[in-house]
């Protein structure tokens, strides 16, 4: 029972935290849109798209690696301070080659933006500290939540003060990559607490470096579609059509970051059950989280697709209205990028299935390149949106079929259906509204209440007259919790 609710706080820690950075883009992002423009945005997509490349090498598949390796050992005092003390010793020499390789770059192809690639060489450093792995490992959530909502808010107020004109593309550069860079380096502080570091075994080096390079093939495969489409949106077009690209997808991330928390939270569970031998009980917990994934990203799916004809010139100003197609096509994208999240970090991930893990994510990499080679010099950011919702299509299907022997997951889909027909609804009446009342604020609140209405009715009435005993279960879970605060 403490197990479980152990889980349930550590997903409402990290449900709060995206709830954070949900409403902190909210405010900064119109703000900046309007002072920095749809070319200071793509300055700043751009550049950090490169540098993410590097970061992504720095990481070398450590994120998920080592939050498996630490989950499978932390009852085991000894075997948690080497394995800590190992891993983090090769992260160290990894940065460090990242780090200079980034310089090298940097000085012979900098070009007119090598001052900005500078700055956010600063997320180098970050990840050089990083050890947030560790502590998902453990399922010690509350302590990276905590220190993230503290630098986010930081960097929020930072971001109104000095962020004032068009020039100050640097600036706001500087600001968020000195914020990841310190908030990575606190939690230090903290490690006393858990471990104790002693002489990494360089001998072990090798025992780890193969499956981190297993885990860092998918890594850059699926960066080729999160990352790679700015890149060849910079190169093939415009900053301004980065801009609006980026801008559109950050709305789609942080409707992903729900979605995130969830596997974030489950992974060092199921691998912890499994390692343990409690397989039933990890299979239970992924019917649940499948359902409820797939119901809450249709509501944001045709939510994001409705309001799309009226959110874009509202929040960011009329210079961004080409945004709205992009909305809405990679909304589409939202319910196979959820179910794919929850098949990886429930199930592929936890039992070792890295094969199946990694070819789904090639094979979307691949469709991915294809389809922005096709689409961008045709499309522009469109031909971005072309290719992304191909790639997130195929990984889920591919890891649905992958795992289609031991998990029947024809049924979860077939259970959602009544879902995506409310939210397909909701959409459609959602968008009307915005062609009736035209880009105001007034109509994006109307919509945004319209909308929740339009779907929470329709499935309250669902489970009511189909599974009465999941209501009964939140009310009696309620009652109690009202009853204990009384």
């Amino acid at each position: 029972m403490r197990q479980k609710e152990s889980l349930k706080k550590n997903y409402l820690y990290q449900s709060a935290y995206q709830v954070l950075t949900v409403i902190l883009p909210m405010l900064t992002s119109p703000y900046v849109s309007r002072v920095l423009g749809a070319e200071g945005i793509g300055i700043y997509s751009y550049t950090f798209s490169i540098v993410t490349y590097f970061v992504l090498f720095a990481k070398l598949g450590l994120h998920n690696y080592g939050n498996r390796c630490i989950a499978t050992v932390r009852d085991d005092p000894q075997k948690l301070n080497q394995t800590f003390s190992d891993l983090y010793a090769l992260h160290v020499l990894i940065c460090l080659t990242a780090m200079v390789l980034y310089a090298g770059y940097v000085h012979f192809f900098g070009g007119e933006y090598r001052t900005v690639f500078l700055i956010q060489g600063l997320y180098l450093i970050g990840q050089l500290m990083d050890i947030n792995w560790f502590y998902f490992g453990l399922e010690k959530f509350r302590l990276t939540v905590t220190r993230n909502m503290a630098f986010k808010i930081l960097t929020v107020v930072c971001v109104f003060l000095f962020v004032r004109t068009k020039e100050d593309v640097g600036t706001y550069v500087l600001i968020l990559a000195a914020g990841s860079a310190v908030s990575e380096s606190v939690v230090w502080l903290f490690l006393r607490g858990y471990v104790k570091p002693v002489k990494p075994k360089v001998s072990n080096f090798r025992r780890h470096i193969g499956p981190m390079l297993v885990f860092f093939i998918p890594s850059i495969a699926v960066s080729l579609y999160k990352v790679m489409d700015k890149i060849m949106l910079g190169a093939m077009t415009d900053t301004a059509q980065v801009g609006y690209y980026e801008n559109s997808e950050k709305i789609i991330n942080i409707s992903l970051g729900f979605v995130t928390a969830l596997g974030t939270v489950m992974m060092p569970r199921m691998t912890h059950l499994l390692a343990s031998g409690h397989e039933g009980e990890g299979k239970q917990l992924f019917q649940k989280s499948s359902g409820f994934i797939l119901i809450f990203s249709y509501a944001m799916a045709f939510g994001i697709a409705g309001v799309s004809g009226v959110f874009p010139a509202v929040f960011w100003g009329e210079e961004f209205t080409p945004c709205g197609i992009l909305l809405a096509g990679l909304a589409v994208s939202l319910p196979f990028t959820a179910f794919a999240n929850v098949i990886r970090t429930q199930y592929l991930i936890p039992r070792h299935r890295d094969r199946a893990f990694i070819g789904s994510v090639c094979a979307g990499a691949a469709v991915n390149f294809v389809m922005n080679l096709l689409c961008i010099p045709r499309w522009q950011a469109f031909g971005a949106v072309v290719g992304t919702v191909a790639a997130e299509t195929a990984v889920c299907l591919i890891q649905i079929f992958a795992v289609r022997k031991e998990e029947k997951m024809g049924r979860y889909l077939l259970a959602s259906l009544p879902f995506l027909l409310f939210g397909t609804g909701m959409g459609m009446l959602v968008y009307l509204i915005g062609l009736w009342r035209g880009p105001k604020v007034t109509t994006l609140i109307v919509q945004v209440a319209a909308g929740g209405i339009l779907y929470l009715l329709p499935t309250w009435i669902y489970f009511y007259r189909r599974q009465p005993e999941i209501l009964e279960t939140l009310r009696q879970k309620t009652v109690g919790r009202l009853r204990k605060k009384s």
